[in-house]
């Protein structure tokens, strides 16, 4: 591969000014700007012939996140070997540090020489005016090579990836050549925010595989890498003023094994832990910057600090002694607000701005107990001196402090939304993850916000519903669903909407304990999410994405990238409802292949091809997906049991929580149960601090013997049973509700709680059911403070 660079042309340029007379100079400049504006005529021209070429003559780019224009036809264009000619200005280093990406990832395809007969073909590439937003670039590709035009030189990089993508690294080589399409790009990103986050104070990854992460990042376009450094469970930076960070605050005595509501805890046994040395994390910052990521740094305070805390009791407000967090959650221990931790931390701060030149620090701010801070004398005292409401006004105070001191050496504040509570710090920005209230309430005051909500943007959320996914925190994310998030709320004005500045995906680490499993649980919705913030409105829809991503996923497989391809996976659920009949429907997200059914026990046609949406029995179906004759995705199974109630309108009188089931009350009447193991699948219905009240009706009158209900227990999630379950039926002649029966709830030994009540043979057309949510969670618990959720399944009349 050769390399033109002008690195001559300067002093030549200087030799003949010496030499020659003014007019000549003159005329030569004039000759070379007419000979540039021939070429941009010839290159427009170019664009447009592309530009209007018919439908039939192009083919379906495969490239992510889609381009806001796009052209690519069916036509080869230009041919490139190992002679390629790259000519950019080696004078300007950013632009040289992105066509080094280029030239390693030509060099690393060994690439054969032109065919004999054939003009090696050349990639130009170049800064220039007329691309006025950021990041912008134009690509142009023809029978002479290969155009990248770019407003600066993350512009180009950009340019390079959607270049690679068109090459089609995924399929096999037949020739050491690549052949590239004729094609036309015009593209900017649509938010200037687009990240993704790596939590490594739960588990901690090598430095190798941070870099694997930024590479991937930097492949679909996303420029902010959040890098979570200080938790309860571990302190992963080294700070050189302070030891004990790496001595004791760096290392956990063990583990817990299991998901956190597995009740008793168990622990592994193992001392766990360690830290990125100051010289690492200089390497990791520059990786990224060579591929245009910014890293911001997360030192979590005032809350998540119990590692810290360990090795430096004096920075709590007991003075106690505590060990690091072996087990998840949220932890009392939380840093004092005295003089003592303030230097501590400015003095943290201020090793960690030397290794991180990003504007932004990221100071936590989210889930801080204030039970510590409400037995605290020196904390009562300074809520007394400055005037303060409340402890939550007094953690505005300690945040505010940290902004003054940052913004005092240049840099600015970003913090989770609870960072609202209390007042806003003047120039923070705000990380919405609790939902998008924050953003919304932070932007109409006129401050930049990252949205990242749970309900699209946590990537250590289930999937799938598949019963092999490994280990999750919970939840609920499948790939449509984040690849369908628009950052964006309606409620904003148009000035209001400016303040969004993009969506970053979360990674917390829990349950991610390998390199594998991060990009496993990452891949691929970290790539809809690049064409949620990339592409913008834009976005072509999911079913095209999908066709994409198919290829892509074939790349990472090839790369030895462990991403999760549920893409042919069957999806089987039951539709209808709501007084319509009740159907199965059978798919999969590529929209390809065919579909057997299988049905336990076989009563009927128990073995046939799904071709529509059928009438269920009661049974187990289980579906297999095949392409091409091939058993391709996992099957999957349903159980449905009909009853008296499946299918009939159900009304409620408040809404279920959108993160979960989208408000679809119709589930809970669907004859299907949801997962014994997680509540974030598509069967059950959850509610925050509220009840769950709901008017079960036929056209007909009919008898009712018994009610049977599911609740799910997850204490660490905040998920609680209710505390009162009342029944009642419709009295037609009185015109009003009558009670039936009645029950409490008692707290399970695991995750279900069941409840039957005997209704004693009633005739009715109406049922109401009333469930009590368990309400506020009392101090020392989980979620202390806060209501409780409460989330009901399957409610089955007999």
């Amino acid at each position: 591969m050769q390399r033109t660079i002008p690195i001559f042309i300067p002093l030549l340029a200087l030799m003949l000014a010496i030499a020659l007379p003014a007019s000549a100079q003159d005329q030569k400049n004039k000759d070379k700007t007419t000979q540039e504006d021939k070429r941009r005529e010839k290159e427009k021209a170019m664009r447009e012939r592309i530009k209007n070429i018919p439908p039939e003559q192009l083919v379906e780019p495969t490239v992510i996140p889609q381009p806001q224009t796009i052209k690519v036809t069916k036509n080869q264009a230009a041919i490139i070997g190992n002679d390629v000619t790259i000519e950019f200005d080696k004078e300007d280093k950013a632009l040289a540090t992105a066509v080094q990406h280029l030239e390693r990832w030509l060099t690393g395809q060994r690439l054969d020489p032109t065919p004999s007969g054939q003009k090696a073909a050349k990639i130009r590439i170049r800064i220039v005016d007329s691309l006025e937003q950021q990041e912008a670039y134009r690509l142009l590709v023809n029978k002479n090579g290969v155009n990248i035009s770019a407003s600066d030189a993350a512009g180009v990089f950009y340019g390079i990836q959607s270049l690679i993508q068109l090459s089609e690294p995924w399929e096999i080589m037949r020739t050491r050549l690549l052949k590239l399409p004729m094609a036309f790009i015009q593209d900017k990103p649509a938010f200037s925010y687009r990240g993704m986050h790596l939590d490594v104070g739960r588990h901690m990854f090598p430095v190798e595989s941070v870099k694997s992460y930024i590479d991937m990042l930097a492949r679909y376009k996303m420029n902010r890498f959040h890098w979570h450094l200080t938790e309860d469970q571990g302190w992963r930076i080294e700070i050189k003023q302070y030891p004990k960070l790496q001595e004791v605050a760096a290392y956990r005595k063990e583990t817990l094994k299991g998901h956190y509501s597995d009740q008793p805890h168990q622990f592994d046994g193992k001392r766990y832990g360690g830290f990125y040395t100051q010289e690492e994390v200089k390497e990791i910052v520059r990786y990224a910057q060579e591929r245009f990521i910014t890293v911001i740094p997360e030192i979590e305070l005032p809350g998540h600090a119990q590692a810290a805390i360990a090795a430096y009791p004096e920075l709590g407000c007991t003075g106690k002694p505590v060990e690091v967090a072996t087990k998840w959650g949220i932890f009392e221990d939380v840093y004092c607000p005295s003089e003592e931790t303030f230097t501590f931390l400015e003095n943290v701060l201020t090793e960690v701005m030397a290794l991180f030149p990003s504007e932004y620090i990221h100071i936590g701010g989210d889930e801080c107990p204030k039970t510590q801070w409400e037995q605290s004398e020196l904390c009562q005292q300074i809520i007394g001196e400055e005037g303060l409401k409340d402890e939550h006004e007094l953690q505005s105070w300690f945040i505010q402090r940290i902004e003054r001191f940052l913004n005092s050496k240049g840099r600015q504040i970003i913090g989770w939304d609870e960072i609202l509570e209390g007042g806003l710090a003047p120039n923070a920005t705000v990380m919405s993850w609790r939902g998008e209230a924050g953003g919304i309430e932070a932007a109409k005051q006129g401050h930049d916000v990252v949205m990242t909500p749970t309900t699209y943007c946590y990537f250590d959320y289930y999937q799938s519903n598949h019963p092999d996914e490994p280990l999750a925190i919970g939840g609920y994310l499948p790939l449509d669903k984040v690849y369908n998030y628009y950052p964006v709320p309606e409620e904003l004005s148009e000035e209001e909407a400016k303040h969004i500045l993009g969506a970053q995906g979360n990674v917390w680490t829990e349950y991610i304990p390998t390199p594998s499993k991060l990009q496993y649980m990452a891949y691929p919705r970290m790539q809809a999410l690049s064409e949620v913030v990339w592409t913008g409105k834009k976005k072509p829809g999911y079913s095209n994405f999908v066709k994409r991503l198919s290829h892509h996923l074939k790349w990472m497989e090839k790369e030895g990238i462990n991403a999760a391809n549920h893409i042919y996976d069957v999806d089987l659920k039951v539709v209808g409802g709501q007084g319509a009949p009740l159907r199965i429907s059978v798919s999969n997200a590529a929209e390809e292949g065919r579909f057997a059914v299988t049905k336990a026990p076989a009563t009927g046609n128990a073995d046939f091809p799904y071709t529509e949406p059928f009438e269920p029995e009661s049974g187990m179906y289980t579906v297999q997906g095949y392409v091409k004759g091939v058993k391709t995705g996992r099957p999957a199974t349903l159980q449905f049991e009909g009853h008296l109630a499946a299918g009939q309108k159900l009304t409620l009188e408040s809404k279920p929580h959108p993160k979960y089931n989208g408000g679809q009350p119709q589930v809970a009447l669907n004859g299907v149960n949801g997962s014994d193991e997680r509540y974030g699948d598509s069967e059950w219905l959850g509610f925050e601090g509220e009840d769950f009240v709901g008017t079960i009706e036929w056209e007909k009158l009919q008898v009712a013997d018994k009610v049977s209900l599911r609740f799910f227990h997850s204490p660490g999630q905040w998920i609680y049973v209710p505390k009162s379950i009342e029944i009642s039926t419709w009295d037609e002649s009185a015109q009003t509700w009558k009670a039936a029966g009645n029950s409490t709830v008692k707290t399970p030994d695991g995750k279900i709680a069941t409840v039957e009540i005997d209704l004693g043979s009633i005739r009715t057309s109406k049922l109401r059911v009333a469930i009590k949510n368990y309400g506020n969670i009392e101090a020392g618990k989980q979620g202390a403070g806060h209501e409780a959720w409460l989330f009901v399944d399957e409610i089955r009349i007999d």
